[in-house]
C-alpha cells in the first residue's frame, strides 16, 4: 500500500435487512476514507447505521453494494477463510464489553492474535506495549483480578500486538465511569500520536469523539457531517441538532 492510499475506503455502501414492505435500510449509500495515522469518530442517533457501518468496514458484516478495501485489499471479494486471515493480520478490535478469555492471563490475552496464528510476540515490542498501556505490573493477573479499566487496557494492547492496519473500537468507553473513561481516551489518542496508530472509534461520548482528528455524524443511514477539529460542545450541538 503506498502511504498516499488510504487505510480504509469504502464507496456507496448500502445495507439492507430483510425484504418487502418490512425492509430497513441501514444504510443508505456511504463513502469515507481514513487515511493512515487518522482517528477518526463515528456518532450518530440510535439507530443511525453506525454500528452497522462499523461491522461492514471491520468484515464482519458483508454490505448489501458497495466496496470496502483495508489496505489496498477489497474484502468483499475474499472467501471466509481469506476474512479471517485478513482480520486476523491486519485489524485490530477493542469492543465495549472487553472480551477477554477469563482463564488466560493479561499477557495471555494481549498476545491472544498472535497465539492463534502460531506466531510469537516480538519481546521489545510486547514489554513496550505493557508499559504504554499501564499494564507491566498486572501481566499475571486474571480478567476477574483487574478492574474495568485495567481490563480495556488488555483488550487495546490486545488490539495493538500485531500492529495492524486498523483498529476499529466499539463503544470502548461505554461501560466505564468518567474518569476511566478519560484515561482510555488518553490511552486511545497516545496509541495514535505515538504509534501512527490508524483507529475508526464508534462512540456516543462527547468527549470521546472530541479526541478524534474528524468526527462522521451519522443520520438515518446516511454521513451528514464530516468535521474536522471540533469540541466537545460543538459535538453535542451537532447531535442534538440531528435528534431533533
Amino acid at each position: 500500500m503506498n502511504s498516499t492510499e488510504p487505510v480504509v475506503a469504502a464507496t456507496d455502501l448500502t445495507r439492507r435487512y430483510g425484504a418487502g414492505e418490512t425492509a430497513v435500510d441501514a444504510l443508505r449509500g456511504v463513502s469515507l476514507d481514513v487515511r493512515q495515522g487518522e482517528l477518526v469518530a463515528v456518532m450518530g442517533p440510535s439507530g443511525s447505521g453506525k454500528s452497522t457501518l462499523m461491522h461492514i468496514l471491520a468484515g464482519l458484516d458483508k454490505p448489501t453494494s458497495g466496496d470496502v478495501a483495508i489496505a489496498g485489499t477489497h474484502i468483499s471479494k475474499l472467501s471466509d477463510t481469506e476474512l479471517t486471515k485478513l482480520r486476523r493480520r491486519r485489524i485490530g478490535f477493542v469492543f465495549q464489553f472487553f472480551n477477554l478469555l477469563p482463564m488466560l492471563t493479561a499477557e495471555e490475552n494481549v498476545v491472544l492474535p498472535l497465539s492463534i496464528a502460531g506466531e510469537k510476540a516480538d519481546p521489545a515490542w510486547l514489554a513496550d506495549l505493557l508499559a504504554k498501556t499501564g499494564l507491566r505490573d498486572r501481566k499475571t493477573h486474571r480478567p476477574s483480578e483487574l478492574s474495568g479499566g485495567q481490563q480495556q487496557r488488555v483488550a487495546i494492547a490486545r488490539a495493538l500486538i500485531s500492529k495492524p492496519a486498523i483498529v476499529f473500537a466499539d463503544e470502548p468507553t461505554g461501560n466505564l465511569d468518567s474518569k476511566t473513561s478519560g484515561e482510555i481516551l488518553d490511552l486511545m489518542r497516545d496509541s495514535v500520536d505515538s504509534y501512527g496508530q490508524t483507529t475508526v472509534m464508534v462512540t456516543h461520548d462527547s468527549r470521546a469523539a472530541a479526541i478524534a482528528d474528524r468526527v462522521l455524524f451519522l443520520a438515518d443511514g446516511l454521513i451528514v457531517e464530516d468535521r474536522t477539529e471540533i469540541t466537545a460542545a460543538e459535538v453535542l450541538a451537532v447531535m442534538q441538532g440531528l435528534d431533533s
